[in-house]
């Protein structure tokens, strides 16, 4: 009897999914509610799963359930197991029609307002039935999505280094920050303009303990100069273009966000440089995950709207 035939007499999908559901829940009783039905046989497929293994795979106590170390191993290569099922079924799916399928995507406000906002045009008109859902957040929190298979792709700012052995980074294009104003701005007429000189204008800035406001600090500091005491911090990237357009406000912004992917026709860039903000852009994937073709699909189409970055920093 060869591996694969051991496993599948030891192993039931139907346990799996039963000893998961409970975990989840925290409760046999509370599992056999969402799963539709009773708390025995949900118990009978944990023992009959405990036997097969020969192992104890949950902890039991008044205040419900916890999976042990043994349960703990099984469940994270559970989770991989039903992802590639949904995977490979909606797989089969999008093969059978290719103007349909769902994606889930993680990434930042700014890249959604560029090159991620570039390529769900393009691939929307090709293929009007798709579905891609967007998670917004910041690089650590995302990954962890990703790693827990919540979602199949991060198009994200980098940080400097990624050693998760359970990450594959393919660097896209690098990018610095600019400062912007909007055109009304007196400064955008400005043909030289020193950080210095800007530090007591209305600022719209990122928070300075937020990953990318952190950058910003930094930059501020790089250059002997104190960071400016922000009118309005916010992460919404909306409310700092409202603000700039309003030619009364400086912000940074990514440099790409000023290019014609974007196409912002309020706001510039000033002629100066910000320090120390150069950072790659790229796309972060879960090794060993085989991409579906719709995320295939997106990661050509991505990689294409970013070329003419990518070429203008090379």
């Amino acid at each position: 009897m060869d591996e694969t035939t051991r496993i599948e007499h030891r192993l039931k999908l139907h346990d799996m999914r039963v000893l998961m559901s409970v975990v989840e829940a925290g409760s046999m009783s509370k599992a056999a509610k969402h799963l539709g039905t009773a708390q025995p046989a949900l118990s009978r497929s944990i023992a009959e799963l405990e036997h097969a293994l020969g192992v104890r795979l949950l902890d039991r106590s008044p205040r419900g359930v916890e999976p042990t170390a043994y349960g703990r191993a099984l469940i994270k290569r559970g989770v991989a197991v039903f992802d590639e099922l949904r995977q490979g079924v909606k797989d089969i799916e999008f093969l059978a029609d290719p103007t349909a399928g769902e994606l889930r995507i993680g990434t930042t406000e700014s890249m959604a307002d560029g090159p991620v906002l570039a390529v769900i045009d393009r691939l929307s008109r090709q293929y009007p039935r798709i579905s891609l859902h967007l998670l917004m957040g910041y690089m650590e929190g995302l990954c962890d999505q990703l790693i827990e298979r919540k979602i199949e792709l991060v198009i994200i700012r980098l940080a400097k280094s990624i050693f998760d052995r359970q990450l594959v980074v393919e660097e896209l294009f690098d990018d610095p920050y600019v400062v912007a104003a909007g055109t009304q701005n007196p400064w955008t007429r400005r043909r030289r303009v020193q950080l210095a000189e800007l530090v007591d204008e209305p600022w719209v800035l990122l928070p300075f303990d937020s990953p990318a406001g952190s950058i910003m600090a930094q930059a501020f500091h790089a250059s002997g100069v104190e960071p400016p005491r922000a009118t309005v911090f916010t992460h919404s990237l909306n409310l700092r273009n409202r603000l700039l357009a309003t030619g009364r406000f400086l912000s940074a912004l990514p440099r790409f966000s000023l290019t014609s992917l974007s196409r912002p026709a309020s706001i510039k860039a000033l002629p100066l440089e910000l320090p120390g903000t150069q950072r790659p852009m790229g796309i972060i994937t879960l090794k060993g995950r085989t991409p579906s073709p719709l995320a295939q699909r997106f990661l050509e189409a991505l990689r294409g709207v970013v070329k003419p970055l990518r070429d203008a920093g090379s």
